[in-house]
């Protein structure tokens, strides 16, 4: 099989993972194990860890441009490999904590709007930065998907040159994406239900 098939046979592959996870993402986002009447104590231990597994994608990403940089291909397959296992590691402990756990809304204490008027506005401000960071997550690691997945079938199936071209815009967005999941996870973590 030549390397224009490899690529090739991948397409269709790539166009539905593409779909398919952000529409089951949103789905699973929506629906609570005890709407089913499956009773399950709320996976709160995971935001941390996946925050966590965020700030190692980061630095696999990091560490995969300058090993590739430094011309050592074994190394920046290992760590690009390590990023894309991270990401699907954290999108599984993603989807698990919010099938078991309410969404938090930033600003709220225990379920309660602040009161005082000082906290208000600081809380109010953050907040419209809180969710410019947010949503500009949300969107770019839905472009994401398809980014990464063409971006390693180039590098499987030896096109190099296409690769490199893709790879200059998939890595920005990515580590955004990576680096952004960390912040987004700090600024709510204050507002967690105890």
């Amino acid at each position: 099989m030549d390397n224009q098939t490899l690529e090739r046979r991948f397409k269709l592959p790539i166009i539905l993972v593409s779909i398919v996870i952000p529409i089951a993402v949103a789905v699973l986002f929506s629906i609570k194990l005890k709407d089913f009447g499956i009773q399950v104590e709320p996976l709160s231990f995971l935001p941390p860890i996946y925050a966590s597994i965020n700030g190692l994608t980061a630095l696999f990403l990091v560490m995969g441009v300058l090993a590739i940089k430094n011309k050592n291909q074994k190394v920046h397959q290992r760590f690009m490999t390590s990023a894309i296992a991270c990401s699907i590691v954290f999108l599984v402990m993603y989807v698990a904590y919010h099938l078991t756990a309410d969404s938090t809304v930033y600003g709220d204490i225990d379920g309660n709007k602040i009161l005082d008027t000082t906290e208000k506005t600081n809380v109010g401000s953050m907040r419209l930065v809180y969710l410019f960071i947010l949503f500009s997550h949300i969107l770019l690691s839905i472009i994401i998907i398809p980014l990464v997945l063409i971006t390693y079938v180039r590098a499987l199936s030896s096109r190099f040159d296409k690769h490199r071209k893709i790879a200059k815009i998939t890595f920005p967005i990515w580590l955004y994406v990576a680096v952004t999941g960390v912040v987004v996870y700090l600024m709510i973590s204050p507002y967690y239900a105890n």
